[in-house]
């Protein structure tokens, strides 16, 4: 049986995410406004929430029908069948999006499909499931667009970017979805030199070694699906499957990754953090200006504070102006920013730069691009 999946993406990351999914052998794959929609059956979810570094969940499209008034909501919602993935056993949340529709009021809408929901398995059972907010066993996502309706089941249970590695928070991390997204929009590969100098708690320096390493990113964790009423044992012994192949699939190789931080607690944080990720980094504590340029070349990719959580830094991006100023050798500097003002001082005026526009968090920013010779 075939189903349509559909992958979410931060805004920005929609071109590189379905770069990925067609990488991985995905099919049918097509990317749209939110994310990238694919096909497949059911085990190309479970593999598309082992390998995709870039997705923030993995959704499965149950249902799609017109939907002009609560009342078409509500009956066509409690036409559903949905006892091979829900029973009164099992809890549930619901969340809806909507656009251009009728019915506008998200909260109204995740009301009235858990309605119809449980008031169906009230009929059915007798009993019907419990709502639970933060961790329930099925996940429902509600869209409606232009009066339009579909339902999606959330295979990734808790977000993609949680890959199971991460020992303690920094203090203003990229998402590691994020961090994935910008490390293939640089354009680095594994056999170049990476440098970020900035790295905090190492989510982009790990990102980089997790693909050279060719280690899937879902690995260290599990997922929503693995909680519904249809993963039954087939289903288990499909999961183990595509584990095994994964982890097979994973490479010892000597990786050309260095990064540092002023701070020795943040290097530290990013040392566990690379332990328990299963890669080696070379972590310094330095400051940005002791580097050096070097003759070699290679890829400085790292996300500066620029004023929102960590209060601004001119002197960052003054260290970074001289080190691409005096840099030697064919070098590719990918900076990620939040703030015009810097954009304007520092990284616009640069020859030849570049820049693509993303969000981090709710963050606008630009993944800026600068290239020397």
């Amino acid at each position: 049986m075939s189903f349509k999946f559909f992958a979410t993406a931060a805004k920005g990351t929609e071109g590189v995410l379905r770069d990925e999914l067609r990488e991985l052998r995905f099919r049918r794959v097509k990317a749209t406004r939110g994310g990238v929609r694919f096909e497949g059956p059911a085990s190309e979810g479970y593999r598309a929430c082992l390998w995709s570094r870039i997705a923030m969940r993995i959704m499965v499209e149950r249902a799609t029908f017109a939907c002009p008034s609560e009342r078409a909501l509500y009956d066509r919602v409690r036409e559903l069948d949905l006892g091979d993935v829900l029973t009164p056993q099992h809890t549930l949340a619901v969340r809806a999006s909507s656009s251009q529709s009728y019915l506008s009021h998200t909260q109204f809408i995740a009301q009235k499909t858990k309605d119809a929901i449980v008031d169906s398995m009230r009929e059915d059972f007798g009993e019907r499931s419990s709502v639970d907010i933060q961790d329930p066993d099925l996940r429902l996502f509600v869209h409606i667009n232009r009066n339009e309706c579909t339902l999606y089941f959330d295979m990734s249970g808790e977000p993609l970017h949680l890959r199971g590695w991460r020992a303690r928070g920094g203090a203003a991390p990229l998402k590691e979805t994020l961090a994935a997204a910008i490390v293939r929009l640089s354009g680095w590969t594994p056999d170049a030199l990476f440098i970020d100098p900035m790295c905090g708690s190492g989510t982009l320096a790990i990102e980089a070694a997790a693909l050279a390493t060719k280690r899937a990113p879902g690995l260290g964790r599990t997922f929503g699906f693995q909680r519904w009423a249809s993963y039954d044992h087939e289903e288990v012994t499909n999961w183990e499957k595509l584990q095994e192949e994964a982890r097979a699939a994973v490479q010892d190789v000597k990786l050309n990754i260095v990064a540092s931080d002023t701070s020795p607690e943040s290097i530290a944080l990013a040392e566990d953090n690379a332990q328990q990720a299963g890669v080696a980094i070379q972590f310094s504590a330095r400051n940005v200006t002791n580097w050096l340029p070097e003759e070699r070349g290679g890829w400085v990719i790292t996300n500066p504070p620029y004023g929102h959580r960590l209060g601004n830094s001119d002197e960052a991006y003054l260290a970074l102006d001289t080190w691409i100023a005096k840099s030697r050798g064919h070098w590719t500097f990918c900076i990620i920013s939040g703030s015009p003002e810097l954009d304007a001082a520092f990284l616009a005026p640069k020859r030849g730069a570049r820049w693509h526009a993303l969000h981090n968090g709710d963050i606008e920013c630009k993944l800026w691009t600068i290239q020397t010779k």
